[in-house]
């Protein structure tokens, strides 16, 4: 006859009981197997539970995480009898909201900045190219040798004849990347990735009654999407460009436009993969963004620049004001800059294909504007692109 086994250890919530009796007909192994069970004390689960509920939420989230983390690294149902006694694991989402990104983001960028020896930047660069496809005979300089650092690698410059730009349509890709989504804005939602929407105002922030921005005068019942289509007869649209990390990472002008004005939203900084878009609803809206608006030929036109986790640094060439990736911010908050000034009526003119800002390794760029209703994107959702190529047109 087996005796019977019986074994006890501790756990962040309480002791565990396990036990295994006997069964006649069986071998040993199947005996084991078969009756093996786990015992939760259930009052004593219960009242551990009721002192973590009258924790503050901090300390509550830091005494809850070794369960969340181990509720998903174990195999499934491992710690289901757990929800018997009314304990609840974090979601994914919050869990990973919970990350410190911009933090690790800044410590990114400084690493970024480290001088790297003259005899270890090819290995390194070298290996960088291996994983993400870098085509680097399209660089301005080839040799690896020149790049200092690997924030000088991620900027690198292409060859004038590597992105010959469009003439023939209105509209052009503002940067290397893959299209998520594209098309017209409907109840004032706009698609991150197919079936997932933010909000058209949340992601632009609230109409402001300054007189630089270019918004038409608001009505007190009218819509957001109204009040940005200054002209009747016109629809929005909009275009979303994933920025791989082996993608040229500056962005240039979609079109001949005014820039006019700047909204700067500090932010997460979570990753704007496609995977992660259908992960978590207003992705766009939670992470920083820089957003410039201002006026092309057919009326409202806007570009933003989402940043992404290692990518806390977004820069526009013309804005030395622009500070991103600021250690402290206050969430939900907006900085607003006008480049309309007494000596500069007009605003920042740009044309067609001209240098705009940069990344500091990928990231996500998103087009919103106003077209009349036969304007055209000649576009694949999912499909790659490459700056310079056609977005769209009349």
């Amino acid at each position: 006859m087996i005796p019977e086994l019986r074994s006890t250890w501790s756990s962040p919530v309480g002791p565990f009981t396990v036990e295994s009796s006997s069964a006649p007909g069986r071998s040993e192994d199947e005996k084991l197997g078969s009756w093996a069970r786990l015992h939760f004390p259930q009052l004593a689960l219960r009242r551990r539970l009721g002192q973590l509920s009258c924790m503050s939420k901090p300390a509550l989230k830091l005494r809850s995480w070794p369960l969340t983390v181990l509720y998903y690294l174990l195999p499934l149902g491992a710690l289901r009898p757990l929800s018997r006694v009314g304990w609840r694991p974090v979601s994914r989402v919050a869990l990973y909201k919970s990350v410190p990104t911009r933090l690790l983001s800044r410590a990114w960028g400084r690493l970024n900045q480290v001088e790297l020896p003259h005899w270890l930047r090819r290995p390194v660069y070298s290996l960088y190219i291996w994983t993400f496809g870098v085509n680097m005979k399209e660089a301005a300089v080839e040799d690896l040798h020149h790049y200092r650092n690997l924030s000088e690698f991620f900027r690198r410059k292409l060859k004038p004849q590597a992105r010959p730009v469009c003439g023939l349509h209105s509209v052009i890709s503002p940067s290397d990347g893959k299209i998520l989504n594209f098309g017209q804005v409907k109840n004032c939602e706009v698609e991150q990735v197919k079936g997932v929407t933010y909000s058209l105002e949340s992601f632009l922030g609230p109409r402001t009654p300054s007189e630089d921005l270019p918004f038409p005068p608001a009505t007190p019942h009218s819509s957001f999407r109204s009040q940005l289509v200054t002209r009747e007869g016109n629809e929005l649209y909009h275009c979303v460009i994933y920025l791989a990390p082996g993608d040229y990472h500056c962005f240039h002008s979609p079109t001949d436009w005014t820039v006019s004005h700047r909204r700067h939203f500090p932010g997460s900084l979570m990753s704007v993969n496609p995977g992660m878009a259908r992960w978590i609803k207003e992705l766009f809206c939670h992470n920083e963004r820089v957003v410039l608006t201002g006026d092309w030929k057919h009326g409202f036109f806007s570009l933003t620049a989402v940043g992404a986790t290692n990518v806390g640094s977004i820069r526009i060439y013309f804005d030395r004001d622009l500070h991103t990736n600021s250690p402290r911010y206050s969430k939900g908050s907006y900085n607003d800059f006008s480049f309309v000034t007494h000596a500069n009526k007009e605003g920042i003119p740009m044309r067609k294909g001209e240098h705009l800002g940069e990344f500091n390794l990928g990231s996500t760029i998103v087009l919103i504007f106003e077209a009349p209703k036969d304007f055209n994107f000649r576009l694949q959702a999912g499909q790659k692109i490459r700056f310079g190529e056609a977005l769209g047109s009349l």
